[in-house]
């Protein structure tokens, strides 16, 4: 349909990050008749999410930088959008944005489409020349929203003047009707029945702290030996979680599964779902777990601490404290009736997450910038 407002996401990667399984759930949402969805990403490794996109009928585009020192990129996007022009390019991730704004800004006005820009992230854990790029390049947008007040918390007070917060969500009842892998999930790792299954799905990166989530592990096991951890994730640091995985002698306590493309179902399987984070955004596994009713432990880092409440909805430690970690799962295992009371909170407070309620918004915000 030519009447349909076109947009481009431009993000870094699309592996199975947080910020990236948000577009997955999003592109499933949004009125297809009224918004032509596209998206186009940097690092030709980092491709995970592809079939999912391309299913949903997104066109997903690689501009193939293998070195993101090498910013010749931006002249592939410009050739891009000047032999295919779009309305609108909301950018996912901030090295991207920053470069993005500037090809956008050399384009003739008349094809020149509006930015919108999403942050995932607090500023204060991008590299500086990233968040020194953003700080000069985020006025040039004609939308800005985090997805947390802590995200918004760390930019220049004039970026937090046109900053909206909002919670970008996950397909929840879909994520719920998973629950029914209860069994078979469990029966394929090898759980008994009456065994406590901790969980996480984490990517393999320094913000997910899984040092933090490996030693608390350990510690539990040394309490309570049957109990039994399921953790997912892969990432560049998969050497040194594989490493102090044997190092702590976890073999037979805790699976390390790698990457899972259904870990939401693995988590079905879980009695407890645990994040031990240094710093965060909004984790979507959070939004994930809470969905499926888990009971969850949570470092209180980022916008977890807004969206989470402690002994309410979730257990909330300090970042980088295994021991505190560790008391946590442990106090869950347990104790059954606290499993379900928190479990039972968490899944109420899901549909605070439901994609629907973030993409009304965001095509709201898509009509208003696009001046036809």
């Amino acid at each position: 349909m030519t009447d349909r407002i076109s947009v481009l996401w431009l993000v870094k990667g699309l592996g199975p990050g947080g910020a990236e399984r948000l577009l997955v759930a999003a592109a499933a949402a949004h009125d297809r008749d009224a918004f032509d969805l596209q998206v186009v990403y940097l690092l030709p490794w980092k491709q995970h999410l592809v079939p999912e996109l391309e299913a949903l009928g997104v066109r997903c585009t690689c501009l193939d930088v293998r070195n993101e020192r090498d910013v010749r990129w931006a002249a592939r996007l410009r050739a891009k959008l000047r032999a295919e022009p779009v309305d609108i390019v909301h950018s996912h991730s901030p090295y991207a944005a920053a470069v993005g704004r500037l090809v956008v800004r050399s384009l003739p006005r008349a094809s020149r489409p509006a930015l919108v820009a999403t942050e995932h992230n607090p500023w204060s854990t991008f590299k500086p020349p990233t968040r020194y790029a953003n700080a000069w390049t985020a006025w040039l947008d004609d939308a800005d929203l985090a997805v947390s007040d802590e995200a918004r918390a760390s930019m220049s007070r004039r970026q937090r003047e046109r900053t909206e917060v909002l919670v970008h969500g996950v397909d929840v009842s879909a994520i719920a009707k998973l629950r029914a892998e209860r069994a078979a999930v469990r029966e394929e790792l090898g759980v008994e029945p009456e065994a406590v299954l901790v969980g996480t799905v984490a990517n393999y990166h320094p913000k997910k702290d899984w040092p933090n989530v490996l030693r608390a592990a350990r510690l539990v096991a040394d309490r309570d030996p049957s109990i039994r951890f399921c953790l997912v994730g892969q990432g560049p640091l998969e050497d040194d979680v594989e490493a102090l995985h044997r190092e702590l002698h976890l073999d037979g306590i805790v699976t390390l599964t790698g990457y899972r493309p259904d870990a939401v179902r693995l988590m079905a399987g879980c009695d407890v779902f645990v994040l031990g984070s240094k710093w965060e955004g909004l984790p979507v596994a959070l939004m994930e777990a809470s969905a499926l009713g888990l009971p969850i432990v949570a470092t209180r880092v980022g916008g977890i601490p807004d969206s989470f409440h402690d002994d309410v909805d979730a257990v909330l430690v300090d970042p980088g404290d295994p021991d505190a970690l560790a008391d946590a799962i442990e106090r869950l295992a347990g104790d059954e009736a606290l499993r379900r009371r928190i479990g039972d909170a968490a899944q109420a407070r899901a549909s605070d997450f439901d994609v629907k309620r973030a993409v009304s918004r965001i095509e709201a915000i898509y009509r208003s910038v696009v001046k036809r």
